[in-house]
């Protein structure tokens, strides 16, 4: 009889356990959600930005040439 019942009191402290980090876990996944969702990242940047992108022009490409350029380069 003594055995079930510390069968049973260590099984109670595993459930308590697992469910304390259970909650725990859950609670910060919240958190960490409300803190990114505030956050923009597609304002515009402040101080001396500099452009790091150039923009290309399309070429009127025949699909021929466009489908060697896709075989020989693979994009």
């Amino acid at each position: 009889m003594k055995r079930m019942f510390e069968t049973t009191y260590h099984t109670l402290k595993v459930f308590i356990l697992f469910t304390g980090c259970t909650v725990l876990f859950y609670y910060g996944i919240v958190w960490l959600n409300q803190e990114y969702e505030n956050y923009h990242r597609y304002d515009e940047p402040e101080g001396a930005a500099v452009k790091v992108a150039k923009m290309v022009e399309e070429k009127n490409d025949s699909w021929l040439q466009r489908l060697v350029f896709f075989y020989h380069f693979g994009e």
